[in-house]
Parts: C-alpha cells; sequence; structure tokens
C-alpha cells in the first residue's frame, strides 16, 4: 500500500485550519494540524513530515521566524499560506527558505496543484534525485564525476577514497540544501559504505581534512546544528548528456 504524503498544516485559525484539511485529505493527502511553532515542533518530532503549510500571521512566534528557525535545521519543503499578500512579503517568505508562497484567500484547486507541482519539483530536483552532471566547480575546485577525479584551486590531484568521493558529490550536488546524515547515508548507500550517522561524520571530518590540506580559502561543508549538513560553496554543473 502507498504511503500518502503527510502535510503539516500551521495555522492559529481552526476553520480555516479544518477547511484546508479537508480539502487535502479529499486529494490523498494525510493532514496533521497544528496551531503554532510549539505544536509543530511537537509533530516534526513525532514523526515523517513531507510538507510544511505555514501560516504568517499568527500570534506568538510569526511563521516569519517558523520558517527561518525550520529551515536553518530541516531541508523539508514549506509553502507560505498568508493573508499578507504584498510583493515585499511574498519576497522575503522566499528569501528565508519557503519553497512558495501562496496568497489568502486562494482557490483550493489553486492549493492543491502547487502542492502536486512542489512535490514533483522535489522528485526531479530534490534529495532523493541526485542531478547528473559531468563536473562539478567550485572555487576553482573541478570534481570529475566521471572519472571520479578532484582538483583543486592549483589544478592538484586531491585522492579521496570511494566513499569520500561518494559523499563529496552528494552533497555537492545539492549545495545550499541541508542534509541530515539519514538523508546522506540513503543517498550513499550500496557506494560508499557509510551505513550510519556516525560514518558520515567521520567521511565529513576526512573531507575537510583534505579540503584544508589542499589549500581550500574555507570549510566548504558546514556542519547544521541538529540538522546534518551543507556544501556551502557555489557549485557550477556541466550535466550529463543522459
Amino acid at each position: 500500500m502507498q504511503r500518502l504524503s503527510h502535510i503539516l498544516v500551521v495555522e492559529d485559525d481552526s476553520e480555516i485550519g479544518l477547511l484546508i484539511k479537508r480539502h487535502l485529505v479529499s486529494n490523498n493527502f494525510k493532514v496533521t494540524l497544528a496551531q503554532n511553532g510549539l505544536e509543530m515542533d511537537r509533530v516534526l518530532t513525532g514523526g515523517r513530515v513531507d510538507l510544511v503549510l505555514l501560516d504568517i500571521m499568527m500570534p506568538g512566534e510569526d511563521g516569519i521566524s517558523i520558517c527561518r528557525r525550520l529551515r536553518a535545521v530541516s531541508s523539508i519543503p514549506i509553502m507560505i499560506v498568508s493573508a499578507k499578500n504584498d510583493e515585499v512579503d511574498r519576497v522575503i517568505g522566499l528569501e528565508i527558505g519557503a519553497d512558495d508562497y501562496l496568497p489568502k484567500p486562494f482557490n483550493p484547486r489553486e492549493l492543491i496543484a502547487r502542492i502536486k507541482a512542489l512535490f514533483r519539483r522535489i522528485e526531479l530536483d530534490g534529495v532523493s534525485a541526485p542531478l547528473i552532471s559531468r563536473r562539478l566547480r567550485f572555487e576553482g575546485w573541478e570534481m570529475d564525476c566521471r572519472a571520479r577525479h578532484l582538483r583543486n584551486a592549483d589544478k592538484a590531484s586531491v585522492s579521496l577514497t570511494p566513499a569520500e568521493f561518494n559523499l563529496l558529490q552528494a552533497l555537492a550536488e545539492r549545495s545550499g540544501r541541508v542534509l541530515n546524515r539519514d538523508q546522506l547515508v540513503e543517498l550513499t548507500l550500496g557506494q560508499s559504505g557509510a551505513s550510519s550517522g556516525r560514518n558520515i561524520d567521520i567521511l565529513i571530518s576526512r573531507l575537510r581534512s583534505k579540503f584544508e590540506a589542499g589549500g581550500a580559502p574555507y570549510q566548504f561543508i558546514r556542519t547544521v546544528r541538529s540538522g546534518g549538513y551543507e556544501f556551502v560553496a557555489s557549485v557550477e554543473r556541466d550535466r550529463s548528456d543522459g
């Protein structure tokens, strides 16, 4: 039996929350309601959530603060649904990490269409579907993904084990996205031997040492507290022809 996508609706107005839930459930989504950031946190720690649907104007911690806090520790998709419809509000929402912004009032069919489009985009371009690249370039460094070779900014070869290369490629392909240890294990499973979060930590430490020894201007891999790791260098990609 196929698992239903789980959407967490963070909305302080119970009537609006129930209305949204009814539309989502009728379209075969599993839905949990939360009225504030604290309730959201409890839901997120209790099991898998595939999308957070987030209102902005809430008492206490507002949606902007929640979005910024959530994005700092998680790559979970976030869609803001808000009565604040100014262009500035939409820009701010997207700049702090929301994946989409839908103003209220909205057509329920548009909400469903946007959610489905977001899930399709994540499937094609997210952590579950690696981008296919011939080469990745960052800060003068270059990864040849076909030859499985890394050179530093001085064009000197940097020796990587297969496990180190697989992990580096998984991170660099998704630069700017926080990946937790479980995601990294899944992405490298069967290739790197990184069968546990502890192994991921060890490989990260080894990669950092090799970047430092190779003259990297800063550490390309950032540790995100309670979240995982993020490749912070800007990456240019040469895509494969297939």
